[in-house]
């Protein structure tokens, strides 16, 4: 029972503060929620496939969760609960720190700022790896197969979001200073020397 509850609190502080970060800014006239919004061909194919996917998670591990399901490894579930806890922590720095920059997806028209500092300097991705973490923590927790196929496609459609769409804008819009900025940090975690 220990786990359900953690699980769930994981879940309500996440989404939480995904769409309270959302609806407040659709109330200053930004708008967030980009995915899919303006592009053709490979790029939309990424963009609505991880729309999709991101919608069907959450529902497929609130069933996993009021199931029950697990594997019987020793620490496999408290692995978890870290992975749940440390990710809703990076997600909400992530998404501080970026202020009105935030958005899922990338605008066409409009120019963000470029942040890199706070949690940006040891990750380029940090609200992408809260996603991962968050996912594989509700994986650990409550691990079946339907889980475990809709998680890794999360995982993977996150991925070819930041390689195939978010690196290219970035670099489009922000050039020299993007490839400094990628020189130093890491994807997911981590400075270069």
């Amino acid at each position: 029972m220990a786990y359900k509850i953690i699980a769930i609190l994981i879940m309500i502080a996440f989404y939480g503060v995904y769409y309270i970060k959302l609806f407040s800014q659709r109330k200053q006239g930004i708008q967030t929620n980009l995915l899919g919004k303006g592009k053709e061909g490979f790029l939309k194919t990424i963009e609505i496939s991880l729309k999709i996917v991101t919608f069907i998670v959450p529902i497929v591990e609130l069933i996993s969760i009021f199931m029950n399901t697990y594997i019987h490894l020793a620490g496999i579930r408290a692995l978890g609960c870290i992975l749940g806890i440390l990710g809703v922590g990076v997600f909400v720095v992530s998404v501080l720190t970026m202020r009105d920059s935030w958005r899922a997806g990338v605008p066409n028209d409009e120019k963000t700022e470029l942040v890199t500092s706070g949690i940006y300097a040891y990750s380029r991705n940090p609200a992408f790896l809260g996603f991962d973490l968050i996912y594989l923590s509700i994986l650990f927790m409550f691990f079946n197969w339907g889980l475990f196929i809709i998680t890794v496609s999360a995982i993977v459609m996150l991925h070819l979001q930041i390689v195939h769409v978010e690196e290219d804008f970035l670099i489009k819009t922000f050039g020299e200073e993007y490839w400094d900025y990628r020189k130093k940090v890491c994807r997911y975690i981590g400075r270069k020397r």
